[in-house]
């Protein structure tokens, strides 16, 4: 039975949610109401699934805590409750690598259709997705080690900052695949910021790596380029 956290300010709303998910036989170990608890609490409590406000009552967005979790409990699948456009959920739900979403106001048939398929696609996951490497190759002499945080060159380690460590490894968690300006601003920042401190944290990297790996995809984001 799969173990759930809630993050949802409005309290009725998570109460009415709750009590959907308890009649489906689902186990909900927790609701928490703003961001700061749920960075603390959640790697703590281990759930394997939460569901995730993205706006809530403090200053960090469940977006936010969303890439926190991704970071520090990548096997935690996410699935975001909004009030937001349907298409733009479906961006957003893509980018984030979450498992879906759910839409207010909550309707109880609804959810549970969703849920259902969401849980499916989480189990099938579980057991026929392969572990993924710690160590990624991006050319024949930088590696990059995921679970350590950090970068060699021929066998000597790359001392890095806060900063370019955390444009390297949100980019080498997803290989040879674009990832959005906004998506690295939060991994750097917790915040959007304009394209050009983006692109001054970049070249930077790009100076110490001494490899050009990291590639701009017009409009869309960056990527780094691995074997």
């Amino acid at each position: 039975m799969p173990r759930i956290v809630i993050v949802e300010d409005e309290l009725i709303a998570a109460e009415y949610l709750k009590e959907i998910l308890l009649l489906q036989g689902l186990d909900v170990i927790d609701i928490i109401d703003n961001g700061y608890d749920a960075m603390q609490k959640i790697p703590t409590l281990n759930p394997d699934i939460v569901l995730m406000d993205i706006m809530l009552k403090d200053s960090i967005s469940g977006s936010e805590v969303a890439l926190h979790l991704r970071h520090k409990a990548p096997e935690i699948a996410i699935i975001f409750l909004t009030a937001y456009a349907e298409t733009e959920m479906i961006e957003y739900a893509i980018e984030s690598n979450s498992y879906g979403y759910l839409m207010k106001p909550y309707d109880e048939t609804s959810i549970v259709s969703a849920l259902k398929v969401i849980f499916a696609k989480i189990d099938y996951d579980k057991h026929h997705k392969p572990l993924p490497t710690m160590l990624v190759h991006i050319s024949d002499t930088l590696i990059f080690d995921r679970e350590c945080k950090r970068v060699f060159k021929s066998k000597k380690e790359i001392p890095l900052g806060v900063k370019p460590l955390a444009i390297l490894e949100t980019l080498c968690q997803h290989p040879n695949i674009t990832i959005s300006s906004e998506q690295l601003c939060l991994s750097i920042w917790g915040e959007v910021k304009n394209a050009s401190m983006l692109r001054t944290q970049i070249s930077r990297l790009k100076k110490v790596l001494k490899e050009d790996v990291i590639q701009n995809v017009k409009g869309l984001g960056y990527k780094i380029i691995c074997k």
